[in-house]
């Protein structure tokens, strides 16, 4: 005789999302798959140092740095950024890594103008992208004309991670939607209205 428990609802929506869930495995994997077999040697060698650059939040804490030197909202802009990279990372590495445990991409096409050490933390999700994400947010929230531009930095940290075989893209947005909701916490915490992340 079935078993209830096996048969029920719960079964149900448990398979169905176990369904999802690879459906959207095999689509990452496949868009990664298309990114490494593309060749861009124009690129290759441009997205491997911002990478590089990009590594412990290097870009962020010099524009942070540089905004510091500069009294009122700029200060005020690379304290709030600052504190959002500082969130994000630790989410990003301390609870997201140790929690899903996914496994680097590998690397065999990767091409020599492409590479960077392969990290030995987990995957999911990019932490690189998390912080990028965070400070963008935050200082483009107490400071809107930087928003776009280092909006668009955060966006090429991201695909960067990707094209230098790192990471899948499914980790790039995970940490792009980590970034900005520590970017909203931490502006909370620091009593930045909200409302400005919205207009």
């Amino acid at each position: 005789m079935p078993d209830p428990c096996k048969t029920g609802p719960t079964e149900s929506v448990r398979r169905t999302t176990a369904a999802v869930l690879g459906d959207l495995r095999a689509v990452d994997g496949a868009l990664y798959a298309a990114v490494a077999a593309t060749s861009t040697p124009a690129l290759d060698r441009a997205l491997r140092r911002l990478s590089r650059a990009a590594d412990h939040s290097k870009i962020s804490l010099a524009v942070a740095v540089a905004l510091a030197l500069v009294p009122g909202r700029p200060r005020g802009a690379a304290l709030a950024g600052t504190g959002s990279v500082a969130l994000a990372s630790m989410l990003a590495n301390l609870v997201g890594k140790r929690v899903v445990h996914r496994r680097r991409p590998g690397r065999e096409q990767a091409v020599a103008a492409r590479y960077v050490p392969m990290p030995e933390s987990a995957s999911f999700p990019s932490g690189h992208t998390a912080s990028a994400t965070a400070f963008a947010t935050a200082v483009g929230v107490v400071l809107p004309p930087a928003a776009i531009p280092l909006g668009a930095l955060a966006v090429a940290v991201g695909y960067s991670r990707v094209h230098t075989g790192v990471h899948y893209p499914g980790d790039v947005l995970a940490g792009a939607v980590l970034g900005f909701a520590a970017a909203a916490a931490s502006l909370s915490a620091g009593h930045v209205p909200l409302r400005r992340l919205t207009g």
